[in-house]
């Protein structure tokens, strides 16, 4: 069972490549929403006012994968798809590339557009650190205060990350454990008498 997958550790420093007087400025971040993208576009927007074209391609997911490639003007499948095609040669999720273009006063024709983009954004993906993570499965832990150290047992010999606790009389600990180990720490939990445990998307 595959429970790891690849991603960029942090943005990529900008890149730029020239193609007859057109300048590409490229692009990589790591993103977790689709909300990460609009802000990335946005300050591009502010920072390149004078660009012609914010054309991008994105990656969501591990399992359900969500992607989205845009042209932003130039012909169809000449941007957005050689940017994305970058994303898949790498191997990498959870990635934006955008490539900001400022018209150089010579067209390029569609074969120019798609090796132009595809370079800038190979060139971004190669600027960038590379990094693999692991699938994380997100449980919700709900036990007396009693139960404690039974709970706090079984999370520290496993190794478990805690990402929240509240600690009350009832108390609630939400915790993250690779999914190749997910059932072996749902049937741990869930053998425990008046101790819940429930998985969280």
């Amino acid at each position: 069972m595959k429970d790891t997958y690849k991603t960029i550790a942090s943005a990529s420093e900008e890149i730029l490549f020239k193609e007859k007087n057109s300048k590409f400025f490229g692009y990589a971040f790591p993103i977790n929403t689709e909300e990460d993208v609009k802000s990335h576009l946005e300050i591009l927007r502010r920072q390149h006012f004078g660009a012609v074209h914010y054309c991008y391609a994105f990656q969501l997911g591990t399992e359900k994968i969500q992607f989205r490639a845009n042209d932003d003007g130039e012909p169809s499948n000449t941007a957005g798809t050689p940017i994305y095609g970058q994303i898949q040669s790498f191997g990498v999720t959870n990635v934006l590339v955008v490539i900001v273009r400022y018209f150089g006063g010579t067209k390029l024709g569609v074969g120019g557009l798609i090796s132009a983009y595809r370079s800038s954004a190979q060139m971004a993906l190669e600027a960038s650190e590379i990094v693999e993570k692991t699938i994380n499965i997100h449980y919700s832990i709900s036990f007396d205060y009693k139960n404690m150290n039974k709970v706090m047992r079984v999370i520290k010999e496993k190794n478990l990350d805690i990402i929240s606790q509240k600690m009350e009389i009832s108390c609630e600990i939400e915790i993250a454990t690779r999914k190749k180990n997910a059932e072996i720490i749902f049937d741990i939990f869930n053998s425990f008498y008046e101790i819940k445990i429930k998985l969280l998307n």
